[in-house]
């Protein structure tokens, strides 16, 4: 088959997949957004798109699909010139329901497949809004707003042949009747790669090295931010580092924002957060290591005695499977993405998302008894080998795309 895949920042959640389409004889392209700096084995084309100023008076709950239907309409153009000048004509096309892209798709190829990844369903409650009062209050008007960004991944799968989720509780964010459409098939990790490693060292930035079997605490995430509970644990390392004098805290992220918005007058939340506890840290330990490459992240969860991972109720970080196949032990927020993973006891441990006393007592705990912990430690390695292997879900997610084509 033919098979077009769609994402702005291609390869992104198909990483692994149109590389094992290629092999298994398909022809794959991709198309992704201009400013797209990643690389990839697969034939990439880019589109162009300048994103056009939104007056918010005007077009009031509207704007956000007013930006998404912009950037729809630029791959569609984009996707009209490669039918003209190549006579291209995909069997599927398989792209990412986020940013808009697909959203024309049909008008274009209307004899083509469509497969949707479909990441996440945006609900006005009992999700991310309002879920932390500190930083997102969950008014009538933010309600509303939250209602209004479905609108484009509504119609994306609307207009679709079918789509798949990486999670259950993903799934469960969308109205039944979109929901009967989705499969849902993991990413999955390389359980090969991320596996417990004995002989792992990890490199600080003040020339020393951590060992597997040291006292490490990690936290990881592509940004520093509310959304993945990075106020929560740095208010609580103070007291974790006070009762562990000999602890390291390796903190990995970018001073970005990836969900949610910034805090007023800066960029990202890392020292707007950090402010309020500098003065009782002992900085010499704590290590700000900002986006790693994957080796050294790979490395750090092999030496990592107790990982940190919060998350509000929203998309799953592949990192926190990820330190599940290297052997760590995750410490997790009890929030329902994590839950869908981790059990209290058996293979990990979950902490209350806002119980900052809980949470350093928690992971101090980890620190100074790693011994209490692994068996949680096999377990978790165990969850990651019988559920995400990539070995195993590779090959549905290409059965999902080969069974909904013109062939399948």
């Amino acid at each position: 088959m033919k098979i077009l895949f769609i994402h702005q920042n291609f390869p992104g959640q198909f990483l692994h997949l149109a590389p094992e389409l290629a092999r298994l004889g398909h022809e794959c392209l991709a198309l992704t957004d201009g400013g797209n700096l990643r690389t990839s084995t697969t034939e990439t084309l880019k589109y162009k798109h300048q994103a056009q100023p939104v007056d918010p008076a005007a077009t009031r709950l509207g704007r956000n699909y007013t930006l998404m239907s912009d950037r729809g309409v630029s791959v569609a153009r984009a996707c009209m010139q490669l039918r003209k000048q190549r006579n291209y004509v995909p069997d599927v096309i398989f792209g990412h329901s986020g940013w808009g892209e697909t959203l024309f798709l049909k008008e274009v190829w209307p004899e083509a497949k469509l497969l949707i990844y479909a990441e996440f369903y945006y609900r006005g409650r009992g999700a991310d809004v309002g879920f932390d009062p500190e930083f997102n209050t969950a008014n009538f008007d933010q309600v509303i707003v939250a209602q209004g960004r479905t609108c484009h991944l509504g119609q994306s799968l609307l207009h679709a042949d079918a789509g798949v989720a990486p999670t259950e509780w993903q799934a469960s964010t969308f109205p039944p009747a979109l929901r009967r459409m989705l499969d849902v098939i993991h990413d999955g990790v390389n359980t090969d790669l991320m596996a417990p490693n004995p002989q792992a060292s990890f490199a600080l930035p003040n020339g020393q090295s951590v060992m597997a079997g040291d006292e490490v605490l990690t936290f990881v995430n592509r940004n520093l931010e509310p959304y993945r509970g990075y106020h929560t644990f740095l208010r609580a390392l103070p007291e974790v580092l006070k009762a562990r004098p000999n602890a390291q805290a390796v903190i990995v992220g970018g001073d970005e924002v990836s969900y949610g918005s910034a805090p007023k007058g800066e960029k990202g939340w890392k020292d707007t957060i950090l402010n309020e506890v500098r003065n009782r840290l002992d900085m010499s330990r704590v290590h700000f290591m900002g986006k790693i490459p994957y080796d050294q992240f790979t490395a750090l969860m092999q030496v990592s005695r107790a990982h940190a991972y919060l998350s509000y109720p929203f998309v799953l970080s592949w990192s926190m499977i990820e330190a599940m196949s290297a052997g760590a032990h995750v410490i997790g927020s009890a929030t329902a993405p994590v839950q869908e993973v981790i059990q209290d006891g058996v293979n990990g441990t979950l902490v209350d998302f806002f119980d900052i006393p809980a949470w350093s007592a928690t992971l101090t705990k980890a620190l100074a008894h790693p011994d209490q912990f692994q068996s949680l430690r096999q377990a978790a390695r165990q969850t990651a080998l019988d559920r995400y292997d990539q070995r195993e879900l590779l090959p549905k997610m290409v059965n999902f795309v080969e069974r909904h084509g013109p062939k399948g």
